[in-house]
């Protein structure tokens, strides 16, 4: 029966808790007196930024004069970013030691913001729901049914550049009303409507041989050969049994003449016999029925050549897709379909109405513990029987109706569509708890697979064992093929190699080619999705590797099959299959700057963007994006340049710069987009821009300089690691904890590069990092924080406008 609204909105109000652990990370820092910090800036600042100057309306002396900090929150965080990114003072000035902008930071985190490195705050996650990723797998997960959320439900918002963020997966009435609609049809391929049926087995296909050391089977046997296959099954039951072989008839794409009679064999014996030819590939079944005794039997098929290929076509083969048998047929013996005993595992119900209420609360229960993450407690379960197997309904429903509107019930409940991590203060934005080992074992889940904690995960944190096993589980998921989730889904928006499919671009146009058809046949889904791949798997052998995430900026290998390597202009790789390749001293590929995914995305649909992929780097690679362009910044004016001939882009872009409003931005992202100007917006290598020699050469906006795009990966893996390790930390943890990075997670952060600094960059190192820190283990109540040091409401939002990678010139 459908379940009312009446009734959904009773399965809303049931409610999920939380609580969880206790973090040390003290972070040796010398103490800096205010004294001395306005030393260091009156060296460094003041020139711009004091003694009567104010560049950017920032007078940093009166800031460290003023005693009442917390107003000016707002201001001392853009210092405090921009310190952090080395973007101030500007590179052509006189640069702090690193010890005194060290100290530096640390005085404006301990006297500003008042962090305790030692006890660092966790913040606070919204209250979230699965995104599609998320929902999908766990259906898959839970019921072992395949379920497209992409078609299912609109595409999920992003915050932060991830779906994973609470703030913004939010639920609407008519996503509800799609959630309803999706638990109906989940449950309909997960209950069998008609009941428990007459048994049914597969035989595997592999099975079948022409003799004991054969090594032919009936996954192929030619129509030109003739041959009998079998094998034994064992019938426990003694009755009639209905025999049932799919098969098809394949090896050509066109009609042809050449047939064969196949057979179906019971002990040896022919059961059901067919002319078998061309068919367009279509399944053929042959059913037959047979009386079989207790015991061992033998089935089989067998081929007997009739017509041959006439001249010029192809010769057929039979393909065997399935073997079956079902009985016995007098329904003596009745059980569910394998497909559907994940729900029913005690098969069929028993007759009396006691027992059958035990069974079903045993079913609900079993599946509500998994589905909401947590044990069910009584009064809801006991709530969901009475939904499954109501004493007033008439006409009775059958048992398996019942356990789907309890299944429907609880998969449109809040506590499976919401990720919550209630504590004992809700509201108390002061109040700072460890999460309980269940909302632990969840986090861990989903930021590992994608989904719902395992049986053996979930014992573990119901028995509150997790956390003394936290490193050997971590260990284990990353181990398990479901953590390929994890690889597709952070590297898939954090180097947006979710976007390559589907990514528009005018192949022909930036080919050159005449027509379509043959750019084409240069680059088309096959390359699209060996792009994609290629990034993903080098990331997850970084992972699984323990090699160091530097190998992800320098590496001299890269993942690569022939379509892809032909489309590089690689030799030597044959074949489909994605393998490890030594790649060339001297070549154009190594890095995931020279990876055609990330170029073909940081591309126009038929030019390259420096821009862009500038932007790209700063973002994803360094933490450092430039603030938001100003509003109404005129177009460049391309006519006043083509006296000449066509411009370089290089041109046009040091022409833009010259409007200072553009020039602040500009003068970070375009040089590092103009050393990839020689890959095209396919990611092809080239060596010239209209018949020109391109210039790659720049340098950063921190000094540092570069001839090319594998030497800017250079200098990133060696002059600025510890910003990328630092931009690599904060991707990964905002990630994995679903909330945008603030200003008191810096320690957190600090310590996590610490960690890599002196592992050497090992990737999976900074997974078990991420799943120890106060961020992924604690939690503070809702509200704005008031804490003694004097943080307002306002500061406070203030801060929190900003993500921690952000950096704006004060």
């Amino acid at each position: 029966m459908p379940i009312r609204y009446g009734l959904l909105i009773g399965v809303w109000a049931l409610a999920a808790s939380a609580a969880v652990a206790d973090e040390r990370a003290p972070l040796a820092v010398r103490s800096t007196s205010t004294a001395e910090m306005r030393q260091i800036a009156g060296r460094y600042c003041f020139e711009c930024h004091g003694r009567g100057s104010a560049e950017g309306k920032l007078s940093l002396d009166k800031l460290v004069d003023d005693s009442d900090r917390a107003k000016r929150h707002a201001a001392w965080l853009a210092v405090w970013k921009n310190l952090r990114a080395q973007t101030m003072p500007p590179a052509d000035e006189p640069q702090p030691q690193d010890q005194e902008r060290l100290a530096v930071i640390r005085w404006i985190e301990r006297e500003v913001f008042h962090l305790d490195p030692a006890n660092p705050d966790p913040g606070r996650v919204t209250i979230r729901r699965l995104n599609r990723v998320e929902y999908e797998n766990t259906i898959q997960d839970l019921l072992g049914v395949d379920f497209d959320a992409a078609e299912a439900f609109p595409a999920d918002d992003t915050g932060y550049g991830f779906d994973t963020i609470g703030d913004v997966l939010t639920i609407s009435p008519l996503l509800v009303e799609k959630y309803l609609e999706a638990a109906r049809g989940i449950v309909a391929k997960a209950v069998p409507p008609e009941g428990p049926g007459v048994p049914r087995r597969g035989v595997t296909i592999g099975g079948f041989r022409t003799g004991k050391k054969s090594k032919k089977n009936a996954y192929r046997v030619p129509f030109a050969e003739a041959a009998t296959l079998e094998q034994t099954v064992n019938i426990d039951v003694a009755g009639r049994y209905l025999v049932r072989f799919e098969v098809r008839a394949a090896g050509s794409d066109e009609a042809t003449s050449n047939t064969a009679r196949i057979s179906t064999l019971v002990d040896h014996q022919p059961l059901k016999s067919q002319e078998l030819g061309w068919d367009n590939n279509s399944t053929i079944v042959l059913t037959g029925e047979a009386k079989l005794t207790r015991g061992r039997h033998a089935i089989g098929l067998q081929l007997e050549p009739l017509d041959p290929p006439q001249a010029g076509e192809d010769r057929l083969h039979l393909t065997t897709r399935k073997v079956e048998l079902q009985g016995p047929l007098d329904g003596t013996l009745r059980e569910y379909p394998v497909e559907f005993r994940r729900v029913f595992f005690d098969g069929p119900p028993p007759a009396d109405a006691e027992g059958r209420r035990e069974y079903a609360a045993k079913i609900l229960r079993h599946f509500a513990d998994r589905a909401f993450r947590r044990p069910i407690d009584d009064a809801t379960l006991e709530r969901l029987v009475d939904l499954a197997l109501p004493a007033d309904r008439t006409p009775q429903p059958t048992f398996e109706q019942g356990i789907a509107d309890g299944l429907t019930a609880i998969l449109v409940s809040p506590r499976f569509l919401l990720r919550a991590e209630v504590q004992t203060q809700p509201d108390n934005p002061n109040k700072v708890v460890p999460l309980d080992e269940l909302a632990l074992a969840s986090r861990l889940s989903y930021f590992l697979w994608s989904s719902l904690p395992d049986d053996q995960l979930f014992d573990l944190a119901r028995r509150k064992r997790l956390r003394t096993q936290l490193a050997e589980q971590v260990d284990r998921m990353l181990d398990d093929p479901r953590s390929q989730r994890f690889v597709e889904n952070f590297v898939g928006q954090w180097l947006q190699t979710r976007d390559v499919d589907g990514f528009s671009v005018d192949a022909k146009k930036i080919l050159g080619l005449p027509t379509y058809d043959s750019s084409a046949r240069v680059f088309n889904r096959v390359v699209r999705r060996a792009l994609r791949q290629e990034t993903e798997l080098l990331f997850a052998h970084v992972l699984h590797s323990r090699a160091s995430a530097l190998d992800l900026l320098t590496a001299d290998y890269t993942f690569l099959n022939e379509p892809l390597a032909k489309f590089y202009g690689i030799d030597g790789v044959e074949g489909d299959k994605m393998r490890q390749v030594s790649l060339a001293k001297d070549g154009h590929r190594g890095g995931i700057l020279t990876h055609g995914s990330v170029l073909l995305v940081t591309s126009n649909p038929t030019v390259t963007s420096p821009v862009k992929r500038g932007l790209f780097v700063l973002e994803n690679l360094l933490g450092s994006p430039p603030p938001p362009p100003p509003a109404n910044v005129p177009p460049l004016d391309v006519k006043s340049f083509r006296k000449g001939g066509r411009p370089l882009l290089r041109t046009l872009l040091e022409e833009h710069r010259r409007d200072a409003l553009c020039a602040s931005c500009h003068s970070r992202m375009d040089p590092i987009g103009l050393a990839m100007e020689e890959y095209n917006a396919l990611g092809l290598w080239r060596d010239r821009e209209f018949t020109k020699p391109i210039d790659t050469a720049g340098r950063l906006i921190t000094g540092e300089k570069f001839a090319d795009t594998r030497d800017l990966e250079r200098v990133i893996a060696t002059q600025r690691r510890g910003d990328f390790y630092r931009c690599l930390s904060e991707k990964m943890l905002t990630y994995a904890i679903g909330r945008g990075l603030e200003y008191y997670d810096a320690p957190t952060v600090d310590k996590l590069v610490a960690t890599l600094e002196g592992d050497g960059g090992v990737l999976r190192t900074l997974v078990h990092g991420i799943v120890d820190s106060a961020p992924f283990q604690k939690r503070r109540g809702d509200g704005p924080q008031e804490s003694s040091a004097g943080r307002s409401k306002q500061s406070s939002r203030a801060a929190s406008a900003r993500p921690l990678p952000s950096v704006q010139k004060p």
